[in-house]
């Protein structure tokens, strides 16, 4: 039976990306993308007709408003549509290309055929969960993986807390590191990681995927990680971040993301309170990504 979907459009300052992207992930939209409008982002997100009403849309806007307003920043505006079956099934796809990201990856739609190139390409199909690589933090979480996995990477084991489509623990498996852990607390980001998994052929003893947070990494894996990654909300990030001495090694490496560049004091601060040194802060627009190492 053909199902209808909502076709939501918001148009946004770029600095409201991100927020908006979660709150959609939140609310339960289905493929999310993204393109730039002149000086603006234009955000495409699906969900099916019989999940919401024009109640429901309403009560999304209203939030997204509130969101902008809580930010200092200007109102998004928000439209929707809807579509048939067939015109979703395209239409959030086509809107996302082949990127490069870094010196070495390429991050290619599963349903284009990559481009020549001597980069390694990343397949993904992120389905209903956050990571396409298209956003300004899964690109720096990229570019710190590669700079982080520019030396024996084969003995790295890295944690990927938040994991998503699971586009960083393939990231840093094809960058050569020995196994990724990943945690989320949505199902479909679980199965969504598994099947990009698959598409990049990468076995399952190497990423290994499950439903849940930080504190279920120490059953999964025993020996304390050498990496961390975690590129989510920074209010979020703070709240992990006590935690994570708990998985760590004396030599281990993180990488956080999800933050804007106004919250970097806040995260700073609590890095330091547990054990935690600053080795570098990237920025791209008005984010960026905390490169960090435990404190000798």
């Amino acid at each position: 039976m053909s199902t209808n979907w909502w076709e939501l459009q918001v148009l946004c300052e770029p600095s409201l990306e991100e927020s908006i992207f979660w709150r959609l992930d939140d609310f339960g939209c289905r493929g999310m993308a993204s393109e730039k409008k002149g000086k603006s982002f234009l955000i495409r997100a699906y969900s099916p007709q019989a999940e919401f009403d024009y109640l429901d849309l309403a009560a999304l806007g209203l939030l997204l408003r509130q969101d902008s307003l809580m930010m200092g920043l200007p109102r998004p505006i928000v439209k929707w549509n809807m579509l048939d079956d067939e015109d979703w099934s395209s239409s959030w796809k086509s809107h996302w290309e082949p990127q490069e990201i870094g010196d070495r990856l390429l991050v290619c739609p599963e349903w284009i055929e990559p481009p020549e190139t001597d980069r390694i390409v990343l397949k993904l199909d992120p389905g209903a969960a956050f990571g396409t690589g298209t956003h300004q933090t899964t690109q720096l979480c990229l570019e710190a993986l590669e700079m982080r996995l520019g030396y024996k990477p084969e003995t790295q084991v890295i944690a990927d807390i938040g994991c998503g489509s699971g586009i960083l623990s393939i990231g840093a498996l094809l960058l050569g590191a020995s196994q990724t852990f990943g945690v989320d607390t949505d199902i479909l980001a679980i199965e969504a990681s598994q099947g990009n998994r698959k598409l990049n052929h990468i076995a399952s003893e190497r990423m290994q995927v499950a439903k849940g947070s930080l504190d279920l990494l120490p059953a999964m894996y025993n020996g304390g990680f050498d990496g961390i990654v975690c590129n989510i909300l920074a209010e979020i990030i703070i709240e992990l971040i006590p935690q994570m001495s708990a998985i760590a090694k004396p030599t281990s490496w993180g990488i956080l993301s999800g933050i804007l560049i106004e919250q970097i004091k806040p995260i700073a601060d609590t890095l330091e309170q547990h054990g935690w040194v600053i080795a570098a802060l990237w920025k791209k627009d008005q984010w960026c990504c905390f490169n960090i190492r435990r404190a000798t």
